[in-house]
């Protein structure tokens, strides 16, 4: 009988500990929300807007920053990705839809109303589609997109930086003494 009721009292441990892990990350969101006073549309909708924007932008670019930009915007796209293989979605299937949205969105006329709205579209995970994220509900707190993506730009800056390459000298061969 003692270990049984020790058996139920780890469990009722450990739920109890994700339950307020839980409620921690809520109030933590809560709080970077009311601090940041803005919200952007979640579900990769940021990442894809910025990723189609970098791509048209990187081809205005005559130089060798046009490789850069263009990697950095293909490597945007992972979030979004990411995100649909942990739902156990087909991650290219939406993600090339997300992204046909949001190239229409960029290229919409302000006389595209409904084309414009698609700025605001992100991949809905429980349904396995693509929806206006702004509409449902599923928001981020802006100030934590700028502060992940600050990051990524001066992780990215770091690496251009480096001018010299790292070269690894081959160990030189010993010689066989017996000629094999």
């Amino acid at each position: 009988m003692v270990p049984y009721f020790c058996f139920h009292k780890l469990i009722l441990d450990y739920q109890l500990d994700e339950m307020e892990r839980s409620i921690h990350d809520s109030l933590s969101v809560i709080k970077r929300t009311l601090e940041s006073g803005s919200v952007v549309p979640g579900g990769g909708a940021v990442e894809t807007a910025l990723s189609i924007y970098l791509e048209n932008f990187a081809t205005s670019v005559g130089s060798r920053e046009q490789l850069a930009i263009a990697e950095f915007a293909t490597a945007l796209l992972v979030i979004p990705k990411q995100l649909a293989v942990n739902a156990a979605k087909d991650s290219s299937d939406l993600v090339a839809k997300l992204r046909a949205y949001h190239a229409s969105s960029q290229s919409a006329t302000h006389a595209e109303e409904k084309k414009r709205k698609y700025r605001f579209y992100g991949l809905d995970l429980m349904e396995g589609k693509v929806r206006n994220n702004l509409d449902a509900g599923v928001l981020e707190p802006s100030m934590s997109k700028v502060r992940s993506l600050k990051s990524a730009v001066e992780a990215c800056i770091s690496i251009l930086r480096i001018d010299t390459a790292i070269k690894v000298d081959p160990k030189p061969r010993e010689e066989d003494p017996h000629d094999h």
